[in-house]
C-alpha cells in the first residue's frame, strides 16, 4: 500500500467519513477509527480475511486476541453467549457502562472467527461511546474487531497524527475525529459466579475503576501476565512501549544517571516534593497533569506525553510513579509494561 488518507469526521464532514469508512470495511479492508479511549484499527469482525489484515498491519502476533465492538447492546447475542449464572451482573454492568470503556470477556458464538479470539473460546466485547465509531458500526450493521491502531507493543495512539506515524503506508484510511476523550484503553473484566456475590476479575485496568466495579461484585485485579495464551488483549508483560528505554524506580535515589547520556523525565505534576524533578538535570521534562495532579488529566495525556518524550532524541526516559488509586492503577499498569526490564 502506497498512501494512507486522512478524512475529517467533524460536524458536516461526518457523513462523508462514515460512508467512506463503511465502504472500505464492507469491501474487506481495514480502517483506523476514533474511540473515546484510543484510536482503533477496525475490520469486519465476521470476515477472517479482513481481520488478518489487522494482524499484518500491526505486526501483531496471532496469539493476542482482539476486542470486538458492537454498535448496540442487542448485537451482543451475535458475538457472545451470556451464561445464565452471570446474566444479571452482565445486565447491570451493561446498563451502567455501555456505551463506554468497559470490555466484557464472554463465551463466543460460532460467528466469531477463531482468528479474532486467537483460538480462545471467549471473546472480548464492548460498545464504544464515540459517536463516529458508533455511526460507522450502525451503518455497517456488523461488529467491528478493533485493537489499538499502532504497531504491536508500541505506544497507543490518541490522535490521527499518531496513527499516521505508526501505520502510515500500511492502511488505506484514518478517520480523524480529534483527540480521544479518555486516553487509556478500556477496562477488561471476566465475571464468574461467587458464593455470596459474583466475582469480577479485572484482566486489564482502565477508565472503569476497581472502586466502581465493587458495586457489582467482589473484585480481583489479576497480576499475572499471560504470555503464551492471553485470554484478553492487554495482558502481555511488555506492551505500550516507546522505542526509547523507559525506566522506573522504587525511589528517586535509585536512579543513577550515566555520564554523557540525555535523560527525560515523565513527571506526574512536576512536584519537587516527589523527589525526581531536582534529582538530575533533565534534557526534557513532560508532566501528565502539570501543577494540579489530576489522575483523569494524567490518563488522557499519558500516551501523548510518552510519544513526545520518545521523539525527543533521549537515551532514556525516567517515569515518575503516580498514586495507585482509581485511575492511577491503570496508569501504573501501562507504565510498568512500557518500562524496560
Amino acid at each position: 500500500m502506497d498512501e494512507t488518507r486522512i478524512i475529517q469526521a467533524e460536524d458536516d464532514d461526518m457523513k462523508d467519513a462514515v460512508r467512506e469508512a463503511v465502504a472500505l470495511l464492507e469491501g474487506g479492508d481495514i480502517v483506523a477509527l476514533p474511540t473515546e479511549t484510543v484510536y482503533g484499527l477496525g475490520a469486519d469482525a465476521f470476515n477472517p480475511e479482513a481481520v488478518a489484515k489487522v494482524f499484518e498491519a500491526k505486526e501483531r502476533p496471532s496469539f493476542d486476541p482482539l476486542i470486538v465492538h458492537i454498535s448496540h447492546a442487542r448485537q451482543l447475542e451475535e458475538v457472545a453467549v451470556v451464561p445464565p449464572e452471570i446474566e444479571e451482573t452482565v445486565r447491570k454492568l451493561i446498563s451502567a457502562y455501555w456505551p463506554g470503556p468497559l470490555t466484557l470477556v464472554l463465551p463466543k458464538t460460532d460467528r466469531i472467527p477463531d482468528l479474532v479470539t486467537s483460538g480462545q473460546p471467549t471473546v472480548a466485547v464492548r460498545q464504544s461511546a464515540h459517536r463516529v465509531f458508533r455511526g460507522i458500526g450502525k451503518q455497517l450493521g456488523r461488529p467491528i474487531a478493533a485493537p489499538s491502531a499502532n504497531r504491536f507493543g508500541r505506544i497507543s495512539p490518541t490522535s490521527a497524527s499518531a496513527v499516521m506515524k505508526e501505520l502510515g503506508g500500511r492502511i488505506p484510511l484514518i478517520v480523524d475525529a480529534g483527540a480521544c476523550r479518555d486516553g487509556l484503553e478500556s477496562t477488561i473484566i471476566r465475571i464468574e459466579p461467587g458464593e455470596k456475590k459474583p466475582v469480577i476479575h479485572v484482566l486489564r485496568p482502565g477508565p472503569v475503576t476497581k472502586k466502581e466495579l465493587q458495586n457489582f461484585g467482589r473484585v480481583i485485579v489479576e497480576k499475572k501476565r499471560l504470555i503464551d495464551a492471553p485470554e484478553a488483549p492487554g495482558q502481555l508483560a511488555s506492551h505500550y512501549a516507546p522505542r526509547t528505554p523507559l525506566l522506573m524506580f522504587e525511589r528517586p535515589d535509585d536512579f543513577h544517571p550515566e555520564a554523557g547520556k540525555r535523560y527525560g523525565l515523565l513527571s506526574y505534576k512536576e512536584d519537587p516534593k516527589a523527589g525526581y524533578l531536582h534529582r538530575h538535570e533533565w534534557a526534557v521534562v513532560e508532566a501528565l497533569s502539570p501543577g494540579s495532579g489530576k489522575l483523569a488529566e494524567a490518563a488522557v495525556r499519558l500516551f501523548h506525553v510518552m510519544r513526545v518524550l520518545d521523539e525527543a532524541g533521549l537515551d532514556a526516559i525516567v517515569a515518575e510513579p503516580v498514586s495507585e488509586t482509581g485511575l492511577g492503577q491503570a496508569i501504573m499498569d501501562r507504565l510498568r509494561r512500557a518500562s524496560t526490564p
